[in-house]
């Protein structure tokens, strides 16, 4: 091998499958001498087995294999696994044959007879690849969810304890639950604990529980087969197989249904899984990380929540603070966001006013970071002076707000946007808020969005 071309250690889960065991021992101790997962199998019906029940990064195929052939293989494997990268194996290259493989999903092929320094090369070029579409996925999300705040600097003792835990614990393996009020920052924090850990260089997947119905709940969990229900045209493989050795974060963990509960703690318990419509049995290798704002002690009293399921989520707890507890940090954070904002939008603001500064740590924040990113954004785009006043600010933070009075001169969607937010924060709970306002958790998710509290 080139010196530029170095194999990819300890990362890729290799499928080999060739009838000839000779050349399946050979790439086995070649391969896995470079700390690669082989496995090998000798025919097709193995194969398919194999690629049910493990998540792999790439496979080698041979092209005959007894009276079957392995071009038939390459679409069975990519239903299972459409990130998978398959290698054709074969000792009668043509170029018809080469472009047929590519034409059925191959990445590559490789010709018999080849040495230890042709197959590390092809793995090392599936490697960088691999990497690349990771890094990719990674760079897309953090972009999509780009986050200004400032949240790992804090003046707040709690809050800098609350850092600390999560640099610590994210080397370990455990389960975390991230507690906190709606826009505290779960989600920023689960995706630091991602980026600090082992898993760091695989994906992260976020499943915002209260979003999808039961069975979408399920299928976005678990993947599904085509035709296991309606609208199911294609197979699915699922977020956990999608993110093998790395994290899932399951967002507000208290909605999910009872139904996929049990599923979900025989998963963390024995890493374990069956995809919806498919009896077939899987494993996956994946780090769960789940959050909430929800006293799920209570819910458990009340039947809504399972037990053994809470002390299996609950074995490192980590508590948020919320925003109005630190008022020495909102300056700060908001100066951050700021920065952002105003490059952003291509503007040259140099802060706040000394009334806008007070009105910023006066205000309750009953939505958190996430209503304060709201706020700036908006002042970053309304203001067109050096400074940022208190007229660039919501008229819910001036310190009397009759806009919210009965009979004022403001729209019904107005009233809504205050009295949801109110309720929230007076709320020990999202599903305790959304009793009082007599909707549903998934309707009041997404008035929450509309609004961004």
């Amino acid at each position: 091998m080139s010196e530029n071309s170095q194999p990819f250690e300890g990362n890729l889960n290799i499928l080999v499958v060739d009838d000839e065991a000779n050349i399946r021992k050979t790439i086995n101790i070649c391969l896995e001498s470079y700390g690669n997962q082989v496995t090998a199998v000798s025919n097709i019906h193995d194969a398919e087995a194999e690629a049910r029940r493990q998540v792999f990064d790439l496979a080698f195929v041979d092209l005959r294999l007894g009276t079957d052939n392995g071009m038939d293989l390459i679409p069975v494997l990519l239903s299972a696994s459409p990130w998978l990268k398959i290698v054709v194996i074969t000792a009668y290259a043509t170029i018809d044959t080469a472009v047929e493989a590519m034409r059925r999903g191959a990445t590559d092929y490789i010709q018999k007879p080849f040495n230890p320094e042709q197959l590390l090369l092809v793995v090392a070029r599936v490697a960088d690849m691999r990497r690349m579409e990771q890094r990719i996925a990674i760079l897309q999300e953090d972009i999509d969810r780009s986050n200004p705040a400032g949240f790992f600097n804090s003046n707040h003792p709690e809050m800098q304890r609350t850092i600390e835990i999560a640099r610590q614990v994210a080397a370990s393996e455990a389960v975390i639950m991230l507690l906190g009020a709606s826009g505290t920052g779960k989600t920023v924090l689960a995706r630091a604990i991602h980026g600090w850990s082992k898993r760091a260089g695989k994906p992260l997947g976020v499943i915002s529980c209260p979003s999808l119905s039961s069975q979408l709940l399920e299928s976005e969990l678990f993947g599904h087969v085509k035709g296991a229900f309606t609208g199911a045209v294609r197979d699915n493989p699922g977020r956990i197989a999608a993110c093998e050795k790395g994290t899932i974060f399951l967002d507000e963990i208290g909605a999910i249904p009872l139904s996929i509960q049990p599923k979900l703690l025989r998963f963390i318990q024995e890493r374990e899984y069956e995809r919806v419509g498919d009896h077939q049995t899987r494993r996956a290798d994946v780090r769960i990380i789940s959050a909430t704002n929800e006293n799920l002690e209570q819910a458990v009293k009340e039947g809504r929540f399972r037990e053994d399921l809470y002390y299996r989520l609950n074995v490192i707890q980590i508590k948020i603070p919320p925003l109005c507890e630190r008022p020495d940090d909102i300056e700060d954070i908001a100066n951050n966001m700021l920065a952002f904002f105003g490059a952003q939008n291509h503007k040259k603001i140099a802060g706040f006013s000394a009334d806008a500064v007070a009105a910023l740590k006066n205000y309750g924040w009953p939505g958190n970071i996430r209503e304060l990113r709201n706020v700036i954004e908006r002042a970053a785009i309304l203001c067109q002076n050096e400074y940022i006043g208190t007229e660039h600010l919501p008229e819910a933070m001036a310190p009397r707000n009759e806009m919210t009075e009965l009979g004022a001169m403001v729209s019904l969607e107005k009233i809504e946007e205050v009295h949801i937010r109110r309720v929230i924060a007076a709320a020990k709970s999202l599903h305790e808020a959304a009793d009082v306002l007599g909707i549903d958790q998934a309707t009041l998710w997404r008035k929450r969005k509309q609004y961004g509290i």
